[in-house]
């Protein structure tokens, strides 16, 4: 009797030690005699003690950063580049079988990727185009990982360093730009008023009497505060006024 408890023992260690738990976001990748045999899903699974052995892998979306790279751009100027990329593991027996850790492998080939693009574009392209730049990145990186069973989702840059020469240099062009915007609005702006002006004072003196009465006007906005003194010049227009009056009193007698 006591051999039959002691054999229920050792199956239940045996039963127990060749359960094995792949999560949700796993694949359990199985080899059998120390070969490729197929994909664990989620759950409890059973393995042959040493036939078979198994490998998990994480199917998550993982972020690496790749690190501050110096590189040359086409018009030769040294910057330094830093980026993030998004991969996830589409296929895990390629995973584990075509590349050794192909968390370091991405992460290597990202960093000389991003230095050979860098040096394809100038500065001006490199700080204006970089969703276009990140994209030829992310295009390059994920054929090149499609055979280790990797799907590259993004890249993107995360800053563009420039030496503090090139930054003083950028700064006085921006301020040089912006000064040369606010010339041409203001020049815009006094050709307008010129314009308006002109318009003004031609419809002013095709009207007879329309300054004089301009003039009234301004003398009565200004006579509204005691505080003010008004000095009246007498226009042209009214001079002339009292020129043709007396005309026509000469006329009548």
């Amino acid at each position: 009797m006591g051999w039959l408890v002691y054999l229920i023992v050792l199956v239940s260690i045996f039963f127990l030690s060749s359960l094995k738990q792949i999560n949700q976001y796993e694949r359990g990748v199985r080899f059998t005699m120390g070969k490729y045999s197929g994909i664990m899903e989620p759950g409890w699974r059973f393995l042959w003690p040493v036939f078979q052995s198994f490998k998990k892998v994480d199917m998550r979306v993982k972020a690496v950063d790749v690190p501050d790279q110096k590189a040359i751009t086409r018009d030769n100027v040294p910057v330094m580049v830093n980026a993030v990329i998004y991969y996830k593991v589409a296929d895990a027996n390629k995973a584990v079988i075509e590349v050794e850790n192909f968390f370091y492998a991405i992460s290597q080939y990202a960093q000389t990727t991003m230095r050979n693009i860098v040096g394809e574009v100038t500065l001006d392209e490199l700080l204006t185009q970089r969703e276009n730049i990140a994209d030829r990145i992310r295009e390059i990186v994920d054929k090149e990982t499609d055979e280790w069973g990797l799907k590259v989702n993004n890249v993107e840059l995360k800053d563009v360093s420039l030496p503090s020469s090139m930054e003083r240099t950028i700064a006085k062009q921006a301020e040089a730009e912006r000064e040369k915007r606010a010339v041409i609005i203001n020049s815009e702006g006094e050709v307008a008023a010129a314009a308006n002006i002109s318009k003004a004072a031609a419809m002013l003196a095709s009207s007879q009497g329309a300054l004089h009465l301009r003039t009234l006007q301004a003398m009565n906005d200004l006579s509204s505060d005691q505080s003010n003194t008004v000095i009246f010049m007498t226009p042209i227009e009214v001079l002339k006024a009292f020129e043709g009056f007396s005309n026509h009193l000469k006329k009548s007698e």
